[in-house]
């Protein structure tokens, strides 16, 4: 039986797997969500000695259902190679009282490159498989890596073009450099005067006019999404759940059938929601532990069921997560309130015009899976130098929040099973903070820091910084952030 994705705002528009990767985003305004979950077969006793490329396609297999084998198993070599700089791809590391998954063993050193490796061939392949020969146009707002990942991806790719936004002064400067030197004749990167979620509604905005739409057409173009927004991006993220799940139990940390938490460092919520789906296709989790930063949105969202995100945007040290309107929460409303798309299209209507909405009535199953805390700017400093002291291991700060609000969480909760942290980017690209905290020493210039950084930790400097300050600079565009489709048009000759 083939599995369809449903729009989370509009019952009849359903689709397949191929369908929705090759759309991005629904032409309504909502995300394209599976109505029920495939069955898949979470044998650990098989899947611990199981390679990473192996559990991709089991899971991918039972997602993608109207995919071929012949053409996972082209997606997933094509992917999961020698981009990485490690045959486990996402390895795991015990510290302390946790488990750290790391996720930053790609081209672009973020968590972004564990589905934007794939994406891209999942992507093509769609577009042959529904017959479509239009140029695809990837469309995205980034709040920092999933930008330099989508274009590491997509650059000089045939039939492509991909047009990147991020706020300008909300990034670090090794995020920014990664971008700008970005080469591939079809990649464009562009700075807005705005912050991400000024980026991200323009963009979605653009999915939406069907002027422009018909006009992209008329030149045998379209749209389609690199953000996890895309069920492409989305299910790639649960791959790496099952696989830390199997290390475990390789490892002798767990029983097969023993409940794992996962704590998750929260912005655009796609990777906690990766993790959400592998519990609903049989991954024993305990708690999905969502960590944010200052900009607690989505921890008074789950302290209070109401979404408010009329409050000051702040700008701090891990700006992955520096979002106040978090996209891909709107598939786990549409589950939380029985997937009923008439309902959760009248609250993200509600967002829209009145900046929050309350839930009543939600599944008690799916929202008791949930805990969330969040880390100050102090506190996530505080857990980089705690983890560095009793363990010589430096994180990012982005997993420092997710650490330090595990850390609070077990103290508070008395909940001692095993924890699995999300460690979504190397330090190596946040060196002044991560040096910072270590030493209390701001080095003031982002590669003295990689330099310092590399004599903190002993690991070496990976190959998507060393050259990067000498690199040159390919992208220098900067506009208003009402301008941006102006920019897209002009890029696009419309």
């Amino acid at each position: 039986m083939t599995l369809f994705y449903q729009s989370t705002r509009d019952v009849n528009n359903k689709v397949t797997a191929s369908q929705a990767i090759l759309q991005g985003l629904a032409t309504d305004g909502g995300l394209f969500t599976p109505l029920e979950f495939p069955k898949v077969d979470l044998n650990f006793d098989q899947l611990k000695d199981a390679s990473y490329q192996e559990v991709a396609k089991l899971v991918l297999g039972a997602f993608l259902d109207d995919f071929t084998e012949e053409e996972l198993d082209y997606c997933i070599s094509h992917a999961y190679d020698e981009k990485f700089d490690t045959k486990a791809i996402a390895p795991l590391v015990k510290l302390g009282n946790q488990y750290n998954l790391e996720l930053f063993h790609g081209s672009t050193i973020a968590f972004k490159d564990m589905a934007l490796s794939i994406l891209p061939y999942l992507l093509t392949t769609s577009a042959k498989k529904q017959g479509v020969d239009n140029k695809i146009v990837i469309l995205t707002a980034t709040s920092g890596d999933t930008g330099k990942a989508a274009m590491a991806g997509f650059a000089d790719v045939p039939g492509t073009e991909i047009i990147v936004f991020y706020p300008k002064d909300g990034v670090s400067k090794i995020q920014e450099l990664q971008m700008t030197t970005q080469e591939g004749e079809n990649t464009h990167v562009i700075a807005i005067d705005g912050n991400f979620d000024d980026a991200q509604t323009n963009v979605k905005a653009m999915f939406n006019d069907a002027d422009l739409r018909e006009r992209l057409l008329a030149q045998k173009t379209q749209f389609s999404s690199a953000n996890s927004m895309n069920i492409g991006r989305l299910v790639p993220q649960i791959v790496y759940y099952v696989y830390a799940y199997a290390q475990l139990v390789k490892t002798n940390q767990i029983t097969a059938g023993d409940k794992v938490n996962f704590t998750v460092p929260t912005g655009n919520f796609g990777n906690i929601l990766a993790a959400y789906y592998a519990s609903q296709i049989g991954l024993p989790v305990g708690k999905l532990i969502c960590a944010s930063n200052e900009n607690n949105v989505l921890t008074d969202f789950f302290t209070t069921k109401t979404y408010d995100k009329k409050r000051p945007f702040k700008v701090t040290t891990s700006p992955s997560m520096d979002i106040l309107v978090s996209s891909n929460l709107e598939r786990l409303i549409f589950h939380l309130v029985g997937n009923d798309a008439e309902e959760t299209k009248a609250l993200m209507t509600a967002l829209a015009t009145d900046g929050q909405y309350t839930l009543d009535l939600v599944k008690p199953e799916i929202f008791e899976l949930f805990a969330a805390g969040f880390a100050t700017e102090a506190e996530t400093e505080a857990e980089i130098k705690r983890v560095y002291e009793e363990d010589c291991y430096i994180e990012d700060p982005h997993t420092a929040v997710a650490s330090s609000v595990y850390q609070r969480y077990r103290e508070q909760t008395k909940d001692t099973r095993p924890t699995v942290i999300a460690s979504t980017a190397s330090p190596y690209k946040f060196p002044r903070v991560a040096v910072k905290a270590v030493s209390n020493q701001d080095s003031g210039d982002d590669f003295k820091a990689v330099a310092e950084l590399h004599d903190l930790s002993k690991v070496a400097i990976p190959k998507a910084v060393a050259n990067l300050d000498t690199a040159p600079i390919r992208h220098t565009k900067v506009v208003a952030s009402q301008d941006m489709q102006a920019a897209v048009e002009a890029y696009l000759g419309l």
